[in-house]
């Protein structure tokens, strides 16, 4: 596979450094020259001093044979730009941006961005994971974000314990789809009761998330 990071900051470097371990074909490409000769010190030849905005130097790049381009500068515009000329001009089949503003998000994905990276949510879901009860863990996102692939814990004070899924209150288009017991996984049924220890794992849209960490959260003592 190849893989085209834009971006020779902390991130970039790091994803870089990290890949060319692997049996990847990477390239860095940076702007700065001085922050390109320091890491072109260290990586040598994987990376390429440029400006990942302009067509010429994507192109010498080699950007329209890569697999993955990756857009990790500091500037949400610029990695916008970067994503959209790998898509539309070189037909990258799959873009990452790294967005620094977590408002722009959406507007990466309606764009046409496959995927983004968001350090300041990432870091906000983990602290929300922290201090609310419930334990509603997300899994993974599905149809760019907007629907939640979650983990549920089912602990002794749970509301929902004894409870059958047919007498949940779950918010709409919400869906449970498997229950963990005892390290096995079933679909359960309407009669399913929730019992100490289940794992729950539902489908829920993202905006929709608090209420059904709702139903199953836990009183605060």
């Amino acid at each position: 596979m190849y893989i085209v990071i834009v971006g020779g900051g902390n991130v970039g470097y790091y994803l870089a450094k990290a890949l060319v371990r692997t049996h990847h074909e990477i390239l860095l490409m940076e702007k700065d020259r001085g922050v390109h000769r320091r890491i072109a010190e260290e990586l040598g030849e994987v990376t390429m001093q440029g400006d990942g905005c302009e067509v010429r130097l994507l192109d010498e790049a080699g950007v329209g044979r890569a697999d993955v381009v990756v857009a990790a500068t500091g500037d949400d515009e610029d990695n916008l730009v970067i994503c959209q000329m790998a898509k539309m001009k070189f037909d990258v089949p799959r873009t990452i941006a790294r967005v620094n503003n977590p408002r722009n998000e959406d507007l990466f994905h309606r764009l046409g961005i496959d995927a983004t990276v968001s350090s300041t949510k990432i870091i906000y879901n983990l602290i929300e994971q922290e201090i609310e009860t419930g334990e509603v863990i997300p899994l993974a996102a599905l149809r760019r974000g907007r629907i939640e692939i979650v983990e549920i814990e089912i602990g002794e004070k749970s509301p929902v314990l004894d409870a059958q899924v047919q007498q949940l209150h779950l918010p709409a288009g919400s869906l449970i789809i498997s229950v963990i017991r005892s390290e096995h996984a079933m679909i359960p049924t309407a009669e399913t009761r929730f019992e100490v220890g289940d794992s729950v794992i539902a489908l829920v849209t993202a905006e929709l998330e608090h209420e059904l960490r709702d139903v199953f959260a836990e009183s605060r003592p």
